[in-house]
């Protein structure tokens, strides 16, 4: 079956007339017929109870009314679908971090960039904090970052979409003194323990927080401008 026979289907199912459906399906009576058994072969049931003076649906007709409207309702959405990625053209500019520049970004450009080829892509790096700045003063299209903490009142304002889920880690050697606490199994002392950390940025941004719920009074070595 294809979509013209479900077309036809769903006008004698709406008109339960051989004559108006062949009138408004622009088909000779004959053909209409044809087309009916054609479906009614395929589905291996009857759709329509015929009599001299009357046409209806079977109740296997109802349910086959339904599948033919959803098939017909879908396939013209699909092509409507095909010719709006057909037709987008134009620019979209691009901010992104470095991590998501090399970690992220490639195979996602490759896919749009087949899908929309005659989208003109712009990318601009910078780090992760400014990321929401670009995109409330119009500068940029959108952006691939870390979503600062400070965010989740503007998040209203923002479509976002989720990629991916970074965990932060603290890193110490493989020893037992001075850095761990034998009252918790071993584990790190993060109040002992000499840190390396940024000076800024999300992730100091995160490890402050955390130090913070947790009441512990870190003891910070030295800070780094980056975060390599």
């Amino acid at each position: 079956m294809d979509i013209r026979e479900l077309e036809i289907f769903l006008v004698l199912a709406d008109q339960l007339h051989f004559g108006r459906a062949s009138q408004i399906c622009n088909l000779s009576p004959s053909a209409l017929t044809r087309t009916i058994q054609r479906l009614e072969e395929q589905v291996e049931q009857p759709l329509l109870i015929r009599d001299k003076r009357s046409v209806r649906l079977s109740a296997v007709g109802e349910q086959f009314r339904h599948y033919a409207r959803e098939s017909v309702q879908h396939w013209y959405s699909f092509k409507q679908q095909v010719r709006e990625e057909k037709s987008i053209a134009g620019s979209l500019s691009i901010y992104a971090s470095l991590t998501a520049v090399y970690d992220i970004l490639p195979s996602i450009l490759e896919e749009y960039r087949s899908r929309y080829p005659h989208v003109q892509l712009g990318l601009r790096t910078g780090v992760a904090e400014q990321a929401l700045e670009q995109i409330a003063s119009g500068e940029i299209d959108l952006a691939v970052a870390a979503l600062p903490m400070a965010s989740k009142g503007k998040r209203s304002q923002l479509e976002i979409l989720p990629l991916m889920t970074t965990p932060l880690v603290f890193i110490a050697p493989v020893h037992v003194d001075p850095v761990s606490d034998p009252r918790c199994d071993g584990e790190l002392d993060l109040s002992v323990a000499q840190l390396v950390l940024p000076q800024h940025g999300l992730s100091r941004e995160r490890i402050d927080s955390w130090l913070k719920q947790n009441r512990v009074r870190a003891n910070i070595s030295s800070e780094v401008s980056g975060n390599e």
